[in-house]
């Protein structure tokens, strides 16, 4: 179940960028689940709307992004209810 977690994480925000960075002028280091948990551009699509809507201001943080998508579904599209289902959340 945290394989599927971690995959709608991704699925919802996008790519993020890893937390620490060495110096200011160089690049963040990359988050290291984001490309071992991708989801399709389609399951991306889906859910995108609703992230943007109810949990912008938790991202970057995938797992506060995927805590509020699951407290709002209720409210979240069909479409991405069934992406967090498919992937057992």
């Amino acid at each position: 179940m945290v394989r599927g977690g971690l995959a709608v994480m991704t699925i919802l925000i996008g790519s993020a960028t890893g937390a620490m960075a060495q110096a200011s002028t160089q690049k963040p280091l990359p988050n290291p689940f984001d490309a071992l948990f991708q989801g399709t551009p389609e399951e991306q699509a889906a859910c995108a709307p609703d992230s943007n809507r109810y949990c912008q201001a938790l991202e970057p943080n995938q797992l506060a992004v995927l805590g509020c998508l699951q407290r709002n579904r209720t409210k979240i599209s069909v479409a991405c209810r069934r992406v967090l289902e498919s992937h057992g959340q």
